[in-house]
């Protein structure tokens, strides 16, 4: 762990050199006065002493990584909190598993679209302003996301008036006036206004997202550079561990506030005077997924508040932390006198250089950054190792973010589980497992000293590992049960050729969805009508109320039938579904500091910066923004019932498991195997570079050091000019 950030640390330290720091070295009068303009302390000196900064808590760089891990907490909540209630939204709005993927996605397209000029301009603004800006953003898009549930009408999970608690107890029966209750509410229900409505609240939704990734773009890399420059430089690594652990239980938190938002209904702040007649397990809950976003929205304007009143510059911390006292006087030295021997190469040259960069107008700034990047990032993207690990994150990260969007879903439907019980397995078992993969990583990059070619065969193993733990997941789960009239499968039993014979008599509303079993016959009906039950009957359970349907044509005997689903007959597959899901998370994750590692050691010192910045802008366009919806539409192909909605297909009702989970499975078994052929790659070349120096160490050259010599005097100019 260590050893990433020792790297992240040295290339947030090389790009610094330009930014806040080498002004406060250049012009320490001016910045410094301002800056204690702000403290309100006395003396005005350069370099305050620690007992006047004591009284301002905001002049503290150990409050701000404080206020920093809160901050960045909230936002990975509240931009993961969509993930843990997919499901829910589709069924509540009628959307497809595309569409809703989609819908995923947009958080990062706003992000992408700024996250290049941010990091370039980010040291001419007030960092901690923009980041409280960003998050007061961010903050307001969360509760834009909860607009569509105040805007819309209370949910209605059948087809009936909720004023007219009577008629719910009949509305799905077996009944000759169910033939005009149907047409009336089919007509009152399709009109203009609830087509305008319903493409209103997408809108709403797909513009909250954007705004939460815009929001989200100055959070991370203004508060990392804020961090690394004004703190000690060995402390530096310290605080960015700190960070990134505190960062990463936003995801599982996110999961953890999903699951208790979703055993509230969704109209718990209106609801009906008869009650409702639903339970959790019902396929036709809905939970209250809006609840979720206003929590995250509130948590995150509260850990803005701090950042308006932190200064643009704080005094570089001057101590190291109590491990490494001895260490202090040596360790600062160097730094001293090569910031010292820096500023006197050029006395002049520098504070030149800085004013006409501040009189050249911004637009002819942007115009040579557009005009240089494309070559620069050409010249990145030949070089092979950094090309072939930004691939195999790639597919790393579209397997996880296929996996963060869609498994609870996966888990909801292929296992009969509720959506509050997967995504507590998913916060309890995978995030937690993932973040210590990466710990473990970390560790191991440092407490071996592993070179790029060690760390190339720890990814190699990590991935070859995930992907053996993948396999038994194509045969952990079962097929699809039957429904009467959607699925026939082989060896259905003859008495379902009935249907639609045996309920002729009965006029069934086609929209309708009100599940009932034949727990005998394992046979789904999708409405007490469809199986031609008459009469419904509740029978008391000494810990819950159970309803049943008799009098059914379509059921031999007669019934009696269960209100809900049939359950999975593998419903006890979740838990060792989960836990191998969670272990090939944890091994994959292994693979992530020394696949960044990867990068730091093989790219040239002045391209680290813009290659981990290209790393990350690959990796959102290739792998965050596409994959959800990909993983979306695979989902899609697997439904063999939709439900409609005005003429246009809504949510899927019913799918076919096996189908669902090869195709699931099927692509992130993909993505590993492209990842694992990519670390393959980068084991072979690294071995052929290490088999050449071992030659080259052989046969040592005496006029090397001079053509090197000449060939860097060469180069010197041409640099210059970058």
């Amino acid at each position: 762990m260590d050893a990433s950030s020792e790297g992240l640390t040295g290339e947030m330290t090389t790009r610094s050199d330009s930014g806040p720091m080498g002004e406060e070295l250049q012009m320490p009068d001016k910045d410094a006065k301002a800056m204690m303009g702000t403290e309100d302390t006395p003396g005005g000196k350069a370099s305050p002493n620690p007992q006047n900064l004591r009284p301002s808590v905001f002049h503290s760089i150990k409050f701000f990584v404080l206020c920093h891990s809160l901050l960045q907490l909230a936002q990975l909540m509240i931009s993961g909190y969509l993930k843990s209630s997919i499901s829910t939204v589709e069924k509540r709005f009628g959307l497809s598993s595309q569409t809703s993927g989609l819908l995923a996605a947009f958080n990062e397209v706003g992000n992408t679209a700024l996250i290049v000029f941010v990091s370039y301009f980010g040291s001419r603004v007030h960092r901690p302003r923009l980041i409280g800006c960003g998050a007061i953003l961010a903050a307001l898009a969360g509760i834009l996301m909860t607009v569509p549930h105040f805007i819309s009408e209370p949910y209605r999970y059948d087809h009936t008036s909720p004023a007219d608690m009577s008629q719910d107890f009949e509305a799905s029966l077996c009944l000759p006036s169910n033939k005009a209750l149907s047409s009336a509410s089919s007509n009152s229900s399709c009109s203009s206004y609830t087509e305008a409505r319903h493409l209103a609240v997408v809108g709403i939704m797909f513009t909250a997202q954007t705004l939460l990734g815009v929001g989200g773009v100055p959070i991370q890399p203004f508060g990392i550079s804020y961090i690394d420059d004004f703190s000690h430089n060995s402390n530096s690594p310290l605080y960015l561990g700190v960070l990134f652990a505190v960062t990463m239980m936003g995801p599982g938190m996110a999961y953890g506030l999903g699951s208790l938002m979703l055993r509230l209904y969704v109209d718990i702040d209106r609801m009906p005077e008869g009650g409702i007649n639903l339970t959790s397990k019902d396929p036709r809950w809905v939970g209250a997924w809006w609840l979720g976003f206003l929590i995250s929205a509130g948590a995150v304007a509260l850990a803005a508040i701090p950042y308006f009143f932190f200064p643009k510059e704080m005094p570089k911390e001057k101590q190291e932390l109590r491990f490494r006292r001895k260490g202090l006087e040596v360790s600062d030295l160097p730094v001293s006198k090569g910031e010292d021997s820096s500023s006197e190469q050029s006395p002049a040259d520098s504070p030149e250089k800085k004013d006409n960069l501040a009189q050249i107008a911004p637009d002819l700034t942007v115009i040579q950054f557009i005009k240089v990047f494309p070559r620069v990032l050409l010249r990145t993207l030949r070089h092979p190792i950094f090309l072939l690990v930004v691939l195999s994150q790639v597919c790393m990260s579209s397997m996880a973010a296929g996996m963060a969007t869609f498994l609870p879903k996966f888990l909801e439907r292929q296992f009969s589980i509720t959506a509050s019980y997967a995504n507590l397995l998913i916060g309890c078992l995978t995030i937690p497992l993932a973040i210590v993969g990466i710990v473990v990583g970390g560790i191991l990059v440092k407490r071996l000293r592993l070179g790029p070619l060690h760390c190339g065969t720890l990814c190699l193993l990590g991935a070859l590992c995930c992907l053996i733990l993948s396999t038994p997941l194509f045969f952990m789960g079962c097929s699809s049960h039957q429904v009467a009239g959607i699925s026939h499968q082989p060896g259905a039993q003859p008495g379902l050729e009935l249907f639609p014979g045996c309920m002729e008599s009965c006029s069934c509303p086609s929209d309708d969805f009100n599940p009932v079993c034949d727990s005998s016959t394992r046979v789904e009906y999708i409405t007490p009508c469809h199986a031609g039950c008459t009469s419904r009957v509740v029978q008391e359970v000494p810990d819950k109320s159970q309803v049943l349907y008799n009098n059914c044509s379509c059921v031999a005997g007669g019934g009696p039938v269960s209100a809900g689903s049939c359950d999975s007959a593998c419903s006890h597959l979740v838990l060792p579904f989960m836990i191998l899901v969670s272990l090939g998370a944890a091994l994959a994750s292994v693979t992530h500091t020394p696949s960044f590692m990867l990068i730091l050691r093989g790219v040239k010192k002045e391209d680290k910066t813009l290659a981990v910045g290209i790393q990350f802008m690959l990796m959102r366009v290739l792998a965050w923004m596409p994959s959800p919806v990909i993983h979306g539409s695979a989902i899609d192909t697997t439904c063999v019932y939709w439900a409609q909605s005005c003429g246009r297909r809504a949510v899927c009702r019913y799918y076919d498991h096996d189908l669902l989970r090869n195709r699931f499975i099927g692509l992130q078994f993909f993505f590993k195997t492209g990842s694992l052929a990519c670390f393959a790659l980068i084991l072979a070349i690294l071995r052929q570079q290490d088999k050449e120096e071992r030659t080259k160490a052989t046969k040592p050259n005496p006029g090397l050091q001079q053509q090197l010599l000449a060939s860097e005097a060469k180069k010197e100019p041409e640099e210059s000019r970058v």
